[in-house]
């Protein structure tokens, strides 16, 4: 979430610059450049992991002593059709964990909560795909595992979306 503000940030400034000296700027070297930049900007930011802040605090997380808890963990091999389901799967479980951390005072609370809500400002955000294939099992459906598995499969599947 802070790498998208950022990026918004940049390119108001650039809109702003450009809005009102377009005509201007295209007519001499330096506007010719700031426009090329412009115009890069946008497709470095866009190609940035999504996940990285969610990856950030899953490395935060998984040492965590103090969480104790069996999960529904989703298969890190499902289909490509079924990825949607199962990354929401996984936040759906964080909520699990957050609410652990909640009751027990756990030292990882904050990072458990920032996983969370990254997580799931970026699945509302960014719709991974329209069909779900309805072959695609329930989060339910999957088998309940420690924090340790859950935490290390989470991290494949995030990985898997970066790539």
């Amino acid at each position: 979430q802070k790498i998208h503000l950022k990026s918004i940030c940049l390119q108001y400034q650039l809109y702003l610059l450009l809005n009102s000296h377009f005509f201007c700027l295209l007519k001499n070297e330096m506007g010719l450049i700031i426009f090329f930049l412009c115009a890069y900007v946008p497709k470095t930011a866009a190609g940035h992991c999504k996940w990285a802040e969610v990856l950030k605090d899953l490395e935060q997380i998984k040492t965590s002593k103090d969480i104790d808890v069996s999960l529904y963990t989703a298969n890190t091999d499902e289909d490509v059709k079924c990825q949607e389901p199962v990354i929401r799967c996984f936040f759906l479980e964080t909520k699990v964990i957050l609410q652990e951390c909640l009751i027990k005072n756990c030292s990882k609370t904050a990072d458990v909560f920032n996983i969370w809500k990254n997580g799931n400002a970026s699945l509302e955000n960014n719709k991974l795909n329209s069909t779900v294939s309805a072959k695609c099992k329930e989060c339910e459906e999957y088998e309940e595992k420690n924090f340790e598995e859950f935490i290390q499969s989470f991290v494949k599947v995030i990985q898997k979306e970066c790539k």
